[in-house]
């Protein structure tokens, strides 16, 4: 009975969205923006970064929403369920920090962007 209650937890916070500032970004090589002006770069830079900020917070909402689910499971195992609310954005995220580097990257190369932003 315990190890099936064990079992049962571990396989709980498995299901848990992680953090956003857990969420590594997925490489994007910089030469991917070689091609775009200036301008461009800015442009596309500021849509992916305040894409990355509204998927950061759908993110933190639904790993904060997984916490209190597992916390609810351990009283009340039907809250287990309720992990199954909401969408995991980590892979969009990843993919988007990583174009959001990119992106800075292809600026700095270009001498858009100064080094370090």
């Amino acid at each position: 009975m315990r190890l099936t209650a064990a079992l049962a937890s571990i396989s709980i916070l498995a299901a848990c969205a992680p953090r956003p500032g857990n969420i590594q970004p997925t490489f994007v090589p910089p030469e991917t923006y070689e091609n775009l002006t200036c301008d461009q770069i800015s442009t596309e830079r500021d849509r992916i970064r305040d894409k990355v900020n509204r998927l950061t917070d759908q993110q933190n909402q639904k790993a904060t929403t997984d916490a209190v689910a597992v916390a609810g499971a351990v009283i009340f195992w039907p809250a287990a369920f309720a992990l199954a609310a909401g969408s995991d954005r980590q892979a969009e995220l990843a993919g988007d920090k990583g174009k959001y580097d990119a992106l800075t990257q292809a600026g700095i190369r270009k001498g858009c962007l100064p080094p370090g932003s």
